[in-house]
């Protein structure tokens, strides 16, 4: 007899799978401003945009109070001039917490607190205090019944790995070994994540010629020009990649494993001095639409496929105020009359303009789910894709997401059949890019990593289309979660059958 079941608990677990979250982009908000905007103007902005996630450099309370009831998940920080006054005192976190995170909620959507940013490279003086910091705002918030919801971190820049390429061999300088494990060993005790400041185009201007521009621009590189870790043979198609596993690699080194990276900045100036040739709005236009792209296929680097790379574009506005050389003051996405400096993408939809030759097709981000198994069904039945890579084991396997899969399917069909007629369409889950969805060992058709694709006679349709009644779609690669959600229905209707 089937034993009996709690519903209660067979809805929950319905619940954590069908709204597995995927990768998102998201914004920081600086406030060097000169005439920043009032905070529900800022949030005007995000909402038009659709931004799901924010990072703020400080908590201020305007933005706290305007980010109410809007849903935008949102990480504020302990600035570097607080981190010491935390780090010595347990009940200085305690207020702080009670003052700016458990005040606003739950109306405000708090997720993070970034303790400080880029404590050991800008105040390294700070160091020992930081861990301290970061274990009494925890507490503070395991005191206030939080810790679940809201994850402790501090960013830090690439400055802290002393030889990031190749990737395999990266590892954090000695001088923080003592402060980064007692970071990372935090991280992994309350499951929270590494937060990692990246920038391509700091490494390709230190990099005095070494990498060419296209690599740090996410552009395909040519046969002659391909980076390639030695050691491991991943290839990289970015230098954005290559950092995130030089991060990665940092942690294996000290034995730690299964931490997540979020990359809490990263960007390209569109401004810059007579010796910033490379700051330029074409170049930022293109690093951040093929960012975008980038980082919603799902994927990780090549180390660490199964990671996607959530991200935060530095930054909303032009901050005028910071000091520096000229491009310090121009990495803002939109004017603060609200106009944007250049085009950019939306996350869901829009073709990446780009130098590149070679267009892929691939899903959605946010498609609806049963279009987007049908699409994949069809891809890989009647559209007779290829898609012996995304069956269990094999190289595009992982990440074993239905977007992931589908998108393999969809370029393989696209790439063989668009020439003579063949859409990117897919009832209207896909989408085409020029930026290359390859990753470590799973190479698209079409990647300048790949050979020619075999021409195969064209079929009756040239994309998918609904069945007739009564005729049954192929079905080539079942969603793990779609399987389990079937599994748990069954057994549903089979305690109500026994009730």
């Amino acid at each position: 007899m089937m034993p009996k079941i709690c519903l209660k608990s067979i809805l929950l677990l319905i619940g954590m799978l069908s709204n597995a979250s995927a990768a998102f982009v998201g914004i920081n908000i600086g406030t060097d401003v000169s005439n920043l905007p009032p905070a529900s103007e800022v949030v005007a902005i995000l909402k038009t945009t659709q931004t799901t996630h924010v990072r703020l450099f400080d908590s201020d309370a305007h933005m706290l109070n305007a980010l109410s009831n809007t849903g935008i998940e949102v990480m504020v920080s302990v600035t570097n001039e607080e981190v010491l006054g935390i780090g010595e005192s347990p009940s200085a976190a305690a207020t702080w917490v009670n003052r700016n995170v458990a005040a606003y909620l739950p109306s405000t959507n708090i997720t993070a607190i970034a303790v400080g940013s880029e404590v050991l490279t800008s105040i390294p003086n700070a160091a020992p205090v930081l861990v301290p910091a970061m274990n009494y705002l925890h507490k503070a918030l395991v005191a206030a019944n939080l810790n679940y919801q809201i994850k402790v971190s501090t960013p830090q820049s690439m400055d802290i790995i002393a030889r990031p390429f190749p990737p395999s061999t990266a590892s954090f300088n000695s001088t923080w070994n003592s402060t980064i494990f007692q970071i990372l060993q935090f991280l992994k005790n309350t499951n929270s994540y590494y937060m990692l400041n990246a920038y391509p185009y700091y490494g390709y201007i230190n990099g005095n010629g070494i990498f060419p521009i296209d690599y740090a621009l996410f552009q395909p590189l040519s046969s002659v020009k391909q980076i390639v870790d030695p050691n491991t043979l991943f290839h990289y198609n970015s230098m954005f990649d290559a950092m995130v596993d030089a991060a990665y690699n940092s942690m294996a080194a000290f034995n730690f494993s299964g931490i997540p990276i979020v990359v809490t900045e990263t960007g390209w100036p569109w401004l810059g001095g007579a010796n910033e040739p490379d700051a330029t709005a074409e170049n930022a236009e293109t690093f951040n639409n093929n960012l975008i792209q980038r980082v919603l296929n799902d994927s990780g680097p090549p180390s660490q496929p199964t990671f996607p790379i959530n991200t935060y574009i530095y930054e909303l506005f032009n901050e005028d105020k910071r000091p520096g050389p000229a491009l310090e003051r121009n990495w803002g996405l939109f004017y603060t009359n609200g106009t944007a400096v250049y085009s950019l993408s939306s996350s869901t939809t829009g073709q990446i303009s780009g130098n590149s030759s070679s267009v892929f097709c691939i899903a959605k981000q946010g498609a609806d789910t049963n279009k987007l198994q049908n699409g994949l069904n069809w891809a890989c039945g009647q559209g007779h894709a290829n898609c012996s890579a995304i069956q269990p084991g094999q190289r595009c396997y992982n990440p074993d997401t239905l977007r992931s899969h589908a998108s393999y399917a969809y370029n393989d069909y696209y790439q063989k059949m668009h020439s003579i007629g063949g859409t990117c369409d897919f009832g209207g889950t896909a989408t085409t890019t020029t930026v290359d969805p390859s990753y470590g060992t799973c190479i698209f058709t079409g990647s300048s990593n790949s050979g020619s694709s075999t021409i195969i006679s064209p079929t009756a349709a040239f994309g998918p289309t609904t069945p007739s009644t009564g005729e049954s779609l192929r079905i080539q690669i079942p969603e793990f979660g779609s399987l389990i959600l079937g599994f748990i229905a069954l057994i549903l209707l089979d305690s109500l059958r026994v009730a």
